[in-house]
């Protein structure tokens, strides 16, 4: 009998990261584990009202231990793990952090343990709009376009923005800080056991998306460009790197540290790492001009061209567009949302108001059903929610909202940006409220696609991918409805993890390519929507009264200036 080979993908989301152990034959899940943050949970290190999200390594190794072990005690123990070849690793993005000339993260040293600014800088972390605002200004004092292959936008949601922040806002951090780097390149250093940051290799997917890395530019911009925006950052070029590897490049094998520890051997290949949408593209089987929309807190959507078709072409109002940072030697264009499931939780959020903070006073309940009966609640709201809206109808209708709540991501990146609701009657109520956001952020999706459409990329239909596409009905066939083409939602459960596996396959020799790899473990797709017509004239005169809110709104973001709305 041939022997099985197995892979492990990890998939770092925002509130947890989760394991699967894949069968390299067929791509079918042998066992999965989920692990949530625990200082996450408790909201530590975070302050909204900054728009400061920060979290600590510690939960992303005690993630990945345990994970990865209960992935192989489910799977059946030792005989098992000594057929596991593989591991790679995909994280959120851009999350980057600080570290020292052993690439060890400062939080996880003598006197940061407890300091935010010495922890990863999550990718929805907005401390540094300013600092964004001021590297989009600058860049136009410089003959060489360093933003053209990001869309013509630096983003506060990106690397260097964070990283200028962090030296501005914190000393004693600066004084420690011999490198910048980001999760996904920080995982595989780790299990490899490398102590030399020099000798980290980084994600062609990160440096091209979020650091300003171009093959044009033979690497980072040059160093007169960053420290002729603040001194703070001079030398910070010669500090982090020159190359990149796609993921289907080996970072290492597991170290003997780390195989102790998970209960795997050292021929265990890691690969280079990559962003989790970028991967989950892969794992959703993407085909070229496919809109691949990872769906969780935000959105981050991925579409692949042939470099021979975007050769010369640069796309504007994106989240970049870089030769292999999906798959290897093709371009790959990101775009997103920075609020998508993060708008439906706020909203519960919002309506939950009174079982947070008065069912616990209840003198009929004890305390005991009173949690349980918070939480049963909470978990029916949103699916309760959808189910009441779907049953308002197809008639026309005025609420509207601008889904900006965390800011605009896609087309042209604004963090400062709000979001709002209008047309509010004495008839408003929350499955009517609920309908309008969810409607706004398919708006945004929308505005997605017509903005590579208006640049001649075309897109010829939806992969969905995430919570939001596999839970969700309504809203996909609302975005359906809206986008005005079918939705195929894939299979697999962890589709962000299976990419990874996959990536795994290859840069363990299994598979020579990555697009080998996606045909032999690809798990097809579950469900296809598509677009309801007589919904369409109703659905593009929203739009078009979204966009025209949306423009005033940007009009007049500036704080010291009021919008009325009459």
């Amino acid at each position: 009998m041939n022997e099985v080979n197995y892979v492990i993908g990890v998939d770092y989301g925002t509130d947890s990261v989760r394991s699967v152990l894949v069968d390299t034959s067929n791509g079918k899940e042998i066992s999965s584990s989920v692990f949530l943050y625990p200082r996450w949970q408790k909201g530590l290190y975070c302050n909204a009202t900054l728009n400061q999200f920060r979290q600590h390594p510690l939960d992303y190794i005690e993630g990945l231990t345990y994970t990865i072990k209960e992935c192989i005690a489910k799977a059946g123990g030792d005989q098992i793990a000594s057929n596991v070849k593989g591991i790679a690793v995909d994280t959120t993005g851009s999350s980057p952090i600080a570290v020292n000339e052993a690439g060890i993260p400062l939080s996880l040293t003598d006197g940061f343990e407890e300091n935010p600014n010495a922890m990863f800088v999550l990718w929805k972390d907005h401390s540094a709009t300013k600092e964004a605002s001021e590297i989009n200004a600058h860049a136009e004092k410089f003959d060489v376009n360093y933003l053209k292959y990001v869309g013509g936008v630096y983003s506060s949601e990106w690397f260097w923005s964070k990283l200028l922040f962090i030296l501005r806002t914190d000393k004693k951090v600066r004084n420690h800080t011999v490198s910048w780097v980001e999760h996904c390149d920080w995982i595989p250093f780790l299990l490899c056991g490398e102590t030399d940051i020099k000798k980290m290799k980084r994600s062609r997917c990160a440096a091209g998306h979020k650091a300003l890395w171009a093959e044009e530019f033979d690497g980072l911009p040059s160093d007169e460009f960053f420290s002729s925006l603040d001194p703070l950052l001079k030398g910070y070029r010669d500090r982090l790197f020159t190359d990149t590897y796609t993921s289907d490049v080996p970072a290492g094998n597991l170290s003997a540290e780390w195989a102790n520890k998970l209960g795997l051997n050292t021929n265990v290949i890691i690969g280079v790492g990559a962003f989790d949408a970028h991967m989950g593209a892969v794992g959703g089987e993407i085909e070229p001009y496919f809109l691949s929309k990872v769906m969780g807190t935000s959105t981050c959507d991925i579409l692949v061209a042939p470099n021979q078709d975007i050769d010369g072409k640069l796309i504007k109002g994106i989240c970049g567009q870089v030769n292999g940072s999906v798959i290897p030697n093709m371009a790959g264009l990101e775009a997103g949302q920075s609020a998508f499931g993060d708008v439906y939780a706020w909203f519960k959020n919002l309506i939950s108001w009174p079982l947070n903070h008065l069912l616990s006073e209840s003198k009929l309940l004890d305390p005991e059903t009173a949690s349980a009966l918070k939480i049963e609640l909470e978990e029916k709201i949103i699916a309760t929610l959808s189910k009441q809206a779907e049953a308002l109808g197809d008639h026309d209708y005025e609420e509207l909202a601008i889904d900006w709540l965390n800011g605009r991501r896609t087309p042209n990146a604004n963090q400062e940006l709000k979001g709002a609701i209008t047309g509010f009657s004495l008839g408003t109520d929350a499955p009517r409220m609920f309908r309008a956001l969810a409607e706004a952020t398919c708006f945004g999706a929308k505005s997605i696609v017509e903005c590579f459409k208006d640049q001649d990329v075309p897109v010829k239909g939806i992969i969905g991918i995430g919570g939001v596409a596999k839970k969700s009905p309504y809203i996909m066939q609302m975005m359906s409805d809206i986008l005005e083409m079918p939705i195929r939602i894939h299979r697999f459960e962890h589709t962000c993890a299976l990419g990874a596996a996959m990536f795994a396959a290859v840069a363990a020799g299994i598979y020579p390519t990555i697009e080998v790899a996606m045909k032999a473990m690809g798990t097809g797709f579950e469900k296809e929507y598509k677009p309801n017509k007589r919904k369409q004239k109703m659905y593009r005169e929203h739009f078009h009264q979204y966009q025209t809110l949306g423009r005033y709104l940007e009009k007049y973001h500036k704080k010291d200036i009021k919008p009325y709305l009459s």
